[in-house]
């Protein structure tokens, strides 16, 4: 069974299709238009929204929640137990929102903890072979480009683009339209905006293109002028980084500057595993 062109135009009566060589438990809840391929294996706690494809081979199992217009592709297997020692088997869960693309042989293993989630929001690409360790937690828009390996406990903000053969450390957070370099070791906090790359991963500068095509570039002049102002200080001044935070609160600071700040301050908190420095080129 191939993929549908159109998801939202399966059939006039919505109809949930089901390949005869897939093994689908009674009490999964499919919704209206949902399309299962040959050989997936779908678990009775796995809820799967509207118009959502599954592809041939795909496994759903735990309490793994799809919402509508997902496409998840080949080999993918999503909702099964963490690969913690400390698991237990608690019920935990896998959460995916809307209109996700999971391409072939992504894996999503659900949280550790009783109560707790492992969550993935909208609009999100995961490219072949990427793995999301229990726990993390995925906002929206975000591209992950083939083979990123995601530790348990990361968080990754709406629009950040990560490139292909990489690892990420636990309980590390990367900001809101970061871009990630191919191939670098993410072992800190990643700072919204800023563009990252290395061995160890180092801050070069802001992500301008990124920053362009969400249009702060172009409406919000004044905006994107502050946040390259706030981050020559943070980063390219002979200032260590909590002289910079407090320098920087000495004025009004716009909406960008102002998440770059408080994420700032949250990484450098006990706990945390601390912000990425700067290349010393960029000094």
């Amino acid at each position: 069974m191939s993929e549908p062109r159109n998801l939202s135009a399966i059939s006039a009566e919505g109809k949930v299709q089901v390949h005869p060589s897939a093994v689908v438990d009674p009490r999964a809840d499919l919704d209206s238009g949902v399309i299962v391929g040959p050989g997936a294996v779908i678990g009775p706690e796995v809820k799967i929204g509207s118009q959502t494809w599954i592809g041939p081979h795909v496994v759903l199992d735990g309490r793994l929640t799809l919402g509508s217009k997902n496409r998840v592709f080949p080999g993918a297997c999503l909702g099964l137990e963490p690969q913690d020692l400390k698991y237990r088997g608690a019920p935990t869960e896998v959460v995916i929102g809307d209109a996700n693309t999971i391409r072939e042989c992504v894996t999503i293993n659900r949280a550790t903890e009783e109560g707790e989630q492992t969550r993935i929001g909208d609009e999100n690409l995961l490219m072949a072979y990427c793995h999301l360790g229990h726990n993390c937690e995925l906002g929206n828009g975000i591209v992950m480009s083939n083979g990123i390996q995601v530790a348990g406990h990361v968080v990754i903000e709406d629009r950040a683009v990560i490139g292909g053969c990489l690892g990420i450390h636990q309980f590390v957070q990367i900001g809101r339209l970061a871009m990630v370099g191919g191939m670098t070791r993410v072992d800190r906090d990643v700072p919204p905006y800023c563009l990252v790359e290395g061995q160890p991963g180092r801050v070069r500068g802001l992500n301008r293109v990124g920053l362009q095509r969400s249009g702060l570039n172009t409406q919000q002049a004044g905006e994107l002028g502050q946040l390259q102002e706030i981050w020559n200080l943070l980063f390219r001044s002979d200032h260590v980084i909590v002289e910079g935070l407090r320098l920087a609160r000495e004025q009004q600071l716009m909406p960008a500057a102002e998440h770059l700040c408080a994420f700032l301050e949250a990484s450098i908190q006990k706990g945390r595993r601390g912000p990425m420095s700067a290349m010393a080129s960029s000094r």
